[in-house]
């Protein structure tokens, strides 16, 4: 493996994040991880092949665990307090293609296979509906 590319296939017990889960995160990537004081990371979703951006979820080590065995993204919803993958109540799943943790480890790229919408709204990335004006 090169890089920084996570594996697809972890084991191990499980390092200590913000909520409780019952997958075990590879201890090696556990111990990479730089979460914030809740004990998540950023989960930036891109389209694997257009490299469109479509979210930004969170995943504590239980979520990263689950979108690495599953091939499914499963985030933590910090307003609800509890694990969410998506698409189960949508049906506007993001299927795994790769994940990916950034040059500091407190970022992870989760490049997918969107089907569907992926903001909440309906519309196909959280970033299409409020583009700011860059000065001149």
């Amino acid at each position: 493996m090169t890089g920084n590319a996570l594996p697809s296939n972890p084991t191990g017990p499980r390092s200590s994040g913000a909520p409780s889960g019952s997958g075990r995160l590879d201890p090696a990537i556990a111990a990479r991880l730089k979460r914030d004081a809740d004990g998540l990371v950023p989960a930036i979703a891109q389209q694997y092949d257009t490299g469109e951006v479509l979210m930004l979820g969170w995943m504590d080590d239980e979520a990263l665990h689950r979108t690495l065995t599953t091939g499914r993204c499963t985030y933590w919803s910090r307003s609800r307090r509890e694990y969410w993958v998506k698409g189960d109540t949508s049906g506007h799943v993001q299927h795994v293609k790769s994940v990916a943790l950034d040059c500091d480890a407190d970022t992870l790229l989760v490049k997918v296979d969107q089907v569907g919408a992926a903001c909440h709204t309906g519309d196909r990335t959280c970033f299409d509906a409020d583009v700011l004006p860059l000065a001149k």
